[in-house]
Parts: structure tokens; C-alpha cells; sequence
């Protein structure tokens, strides 16, 4: 009911927090000096700004015990707009590819396997439901993908590729518990467990790749990046036929209408899936990994984003008056 109910709480929450902030900004004394003057004093005020965000880079890295791998060619600031050929150099757009190449996609390869896993685990009856399930937490994953937002209107902000990362956790978990348990709930928690992962996922790459790679070049960036979708989709559902096909037998099937006689290969029970779902559970976990370096790496660039906006924010609310002589 909570799920069902957050497009309705999160756009009430976004208003008031709207609304409150417009009341404080109101209570303030108006300044009735020349018009003009704010509009200088913002110029020093962004420059003010931009050598604090400076600083609070230079400490971050400073900061940063895990070596040149997680120091070398990082994003500085966020926003900044990206070239396509800047783009293929660079090594957080990289690691952003795998995170998703290894998280949704996967996800996404075994929604569409997932008829075949009922039917191999004798759940086939259960089929239209394990696919309701995943189509419903696929979206309430969509839905949690706006939670950032929502926790920023509320003066806590918090890094995306964190999110990111933190949405990718469920899925490993997913597989590594139906690789060793294949039953009815099992593979409904599991199920569950990767159409919420991959909602979230599918929702929040839209506004990563704008936040990291700008927003003006967003159209071709993050058209480069969902090329992963069917390059993971032939690797990954070659593995699945693979694993399927070396532990089914050949079976001849006769068409009741047509007369016609083909040859298939069925199979049945928990070998038909276990090896795949380690493989996918493996695959994930590279992901999980990557994701959280990019989180890292990328950390930085969202403190001294926060650190820019709130000394941009406090400045204006007290603005410094320069007299001219």
C-alpha cells in the first residue's frame, strides 16, 4: 500500500517542501537598495562559490587512500557536457557501462527467460503470476527511483551513482538464492527481488547520465549507453541455452494438425537453471563492484556540487552590501 501510494506522496512532499521555503524566504526583510546591486553581487557571489567548490576538491582527493585507480581522469564537477569521443575515454562512463551491463540488463534477460525457468521447475501454472509480480515491482522500482529527489527537497542530499549502487544489491542476493533454493517462493522472492532492482535502474540511468555527462549531450550519451541491452542480451541468453540445452534430452514432437514431426530439447528440474543463475549471480556481482567504484570516484563531485549550492544558497539569503566610496 505504501508503494501504491508514492505518486501521491512524493509530489505532495515536493510542494510543501516548496511552499515552506518560499514562506521563510518571504518573513526575510524585503531590500529596497538598486536593483542593480543584486545582480553584481551574484557574479561575487559565484565566484565566491566556485573557489569554495575548488577547495572542497581538493580536500576530497587529498582524502582518498585507494590510489591513482580511483583518483585518475574522476569527474571534477558534475553537469559538465561530454562529447561522444570525450565519452568513450572516459573511465567513470565505463564503469557506469558495466554497472549497467551487469545490473538491468541481466534483469531484463531473465524476465525473458522466465516462462522457460517455470516450466523447467514445474511452476508453469504459476507463470502468469511470477510475471504480475516482476511487471509490479518493476514499477514500484521506477517509482523508488525518485526517492532522491524527494530526500533532497528535504535538505538531505545524497550522491545517484549511490542509489545506484545500492539498487544493484538485491540482484546477486536474487540469484544466489535460487541457484541454491528452486522452489515455488523462492522464485517468487526472487523474481520480486530483480524486477525491483532493475525498475529502479531502468528510471535512474536517465537522470545519472545527465548529472555525469551533462544534459545538453544526455541524447546521444545515453543512447551509447543502452547499446549494453542487446550485447548483454545475446551474451546472456547464450548462456542460458547453453546450461539448457547440455542438461536437457531430445524430444520428437508430432503437430496433431500439420502431421509434421520436429525434434526439441526439454528440460526439467534444478539442473536446468543452477549453473546459469550462479553465472548471472557472479555477473551482478561485477556490477555491484563496478557501481560502487563509480560511487567513489564520483562522490567527491556530488560533495562539492552540495557544498557550491548551499554556500550559493546561504550567501544569498545574507547578502554582502559593498558600498562605493
Amino acid at each position: 500500500m505504501v508503494l501504491l501510494a508514492l505518486p501521491l506522496i512524493i509530489p505532495a512532499c515536493s510542494s510543501c517542501s516548496y511552499v515552506d521555503t518560499h514562506s521563510i524566504d518571504s518573513a526575510s526583510p524585503p531590500n529596497h537598495d538598486d536593483p542593480h546591486k543584486p545582480l553584481l553581487a551574484s557574479n561575487n557571489l559565484q565566484n565566491e562559490s566556485n573557489a569554495v567548490t575548488e577547495k572542497t576538491m581538493e580536500q576530497q582527493v587529498q582524502r582518498t587512500s585507494c590510489g591513482t585507480i580511483l583518483d585518475k581522469g574522476r569527474l571534477v564537477v558534475l553537469g559538465e557536457e561530454h562529447s561522444a569521443k570525450r565519452l568513450i575515454g572516459c573511465v567513470d562512463f565505463w564503469l557506469y557501462y558495466t554497472a549497467y551491463f551487469c545490473g538491468a540488463t541481466v534483469g531484463l534477460v531473465y524476465s525473458n527467460n522466465l516462462g522457460q525457468i517455470a516450466q523447467s521447475l514445474h511452476q508453469q501454472s504459476q507463470l502468469t503470476m511470477l510475471l504480475a509480480v516482476y511487471s509490479s515491482f518493476s514499477f514500484f522500482g521506477r517509482l523508488l527511483s525518485a526517492l532522491p529527489d524527494l530526500l533532497h527537497s528535504w535538505k538531505a542530499s545524497f550522491a545517484r551513482t549511490g542509489w545506484l549502487a545500492a539498487a544493484l544489491v538485491p540482484m546477486p542476493m536474487a540469484f544466489f538464492l535460487m541457484w541454491k533454493q528452486q522452489d515455488g517462493s523462492t522464485l517468487v522472492v526472487g523474481t520480486a527481488l530483480i524486477g525491483l532492482s532493475s525498475g529502479f535502474i531502468f528510471a535512474a540511468a536517465v537522470s545519472v547520465t545527465s548529472e555525469l555527462f551533462g544534459p545538453n549531450s544526455i541524447g546521444v550519451n545515453h543512447n551509447i549507453l543502452i547499446t549494453n541491452i542487446p550485447l548483454g542480451s545475446l551474451l546472456y541468453g547464450q548462456i542460458a541455452a547453453m546450461v539448457y540445452d547440455a542438461n536437457g534430452q531430445r524430444m520428437t514432437v508430432t503437430d496433431n494438425h500439420t502431421g509434421i514431426i520436429d525434434t526439441m530439447i526439454v528440460c526439467m528440474g534444478m539442473k536446468c537453471y543452477s549453473t546459469t543463475f550462479f553465472v548471472w549471480g557472479c555477473i551482478t556481482f561485477l556490477g555491484l563492484a563496478s557501481s560502487m567504484v563509480l560511487f567513489i570516484r564520483t562522490k567527491p563531485a556530488y560533495a562539492s556540487t552540495a557544498a557550491s549550492r548551499s554556500s550559493c544558497k546561504h550567501l544569498t539569503k545574507f547578502p554582502v552590501n559593498r558600498e562605493t566610496p
